[in-house]
């Protein structure tokens, strides 16, 4: 899975548009982070309850079932670490293999209603902490163990646009 154009610089999603799914994360502003990550929950919901949920349109392609369960978690993640870095000055963040997440979880066979609904409980919890922000808290640091540096701002774009990227996956951008 995919979603970059070049792997090694990871900070392209945050210069310029994405090819494939358009997002632009210079045009979003903290304050709209929270009602985007919102929408996008819903939409996923609708996403979890069509006919094709557990159809892979190819054997190297998750279906909407696996993307949802990948979005979940990546919401469960990101609260985590946006509570690293609130609370701890510059941290690193553990390592996270979504792939192995996956197969370890068993994406493809988890039951979509339930899906749906963590995913919005997720969803809605990390809007709720970037509402809650204040101005001084989203130059925060934090990095990945790849060496990635973010701020709080950076790291919400960065992230909006994974949550986002997916509904363009499975097609419901």
């Amino acid at each position: 899975m995919s979603i970059t154009p070049d792997t090694k610089d990871w900070t392209w999603v945050l210069r310029r548009p994405c090819p494939e799914c358009d997002y632009d994360a210079s045009a979003v502003t903290t304050d709209e982070i929270s009602a985007r990550l919102r929408d996008c929950a819903s939409r996923w919901r609708d996403v979890l309850a069509r006919v094709d949920v557990l159809d892979r349109p190819a054997p190297d392609v998750w279906s909407p079932l696996e993307y949802g369960c990948h979005v979940r978690d990546v919401c469960r993640l990101y609260l985590e670490r946006l509570d690293l870095m609130l609370t701890t000055d510059d941290p690193l963040y553990p390592n996270w293999d979504q792939d192995a997440t996956a197969v370890e979880q068993r994406y493809g066979d988890q039951d979509p209603a339930v899906v749906s609904v963590e995913l919005e409980t997720a969803a809605s919890a990390l809007a709720d902490r970037f509402a809650r922000l204040s101005h001084d808290e989203w130059s925060r640091p934090g990095r990945r163990s790849d060496g990635a540096q973010f701020t709080v701002d950076s790291f919400a774009r960065y992230f909006l646009h994974d949550v986002e990227h997916h509904l363009h996956d499975v097609g419901a951008s």
